[in-house]
């Protein structure tokens, strides 16, 4: 992975920053290659953290969606079951009807 000149900038700058009197040009180029490493290295383990955090971001998303397609299919499950429990009391109350009414008149 090659190295940004913006990151090489800005290596130099932190490397000229810190140096001490007496230092060569060569050991403050050296300096600001172990920097540069140093930057490119922090941004790889951010790209890293950022790809990983997507991943489990993705993966809740996922877990959000099935979990809300188990709650519609456990209350399609409910409905029909309460239909089907309440519909034999309900024909019986009818036919009680039609028998008292068919009784009275």
């Amino acid at each position: 992975m090659p190295i940004s000149v913006e990151t090489q900038e800005q290596a130099l700058q932190i490397a000229r920053a810190t140096q001490k009197p007496g230092q060569t040009k060569e050991q403050t180029k050296l300096i600001a290659q172990g920097i540069e490493k140093g930057i490119a290295e922090y941004k790889k383990q951010q790209k890293a953290k950022a790809r990983e955090r997507d991943r489990l971001a993705k993966k809740l998303r996922a877990n959000k969606t099935a979990l809300a397609d188990d709650d519609i299919a456990e209350v399609t499950e409910i409905a029909p079951s309460t239909v089907r429990v309440w519909l034999p009391w309900a024909l019986l109350l009818l036919s009680w009807l039609i028998f008292a009414a068919s009784w009275l008149f």
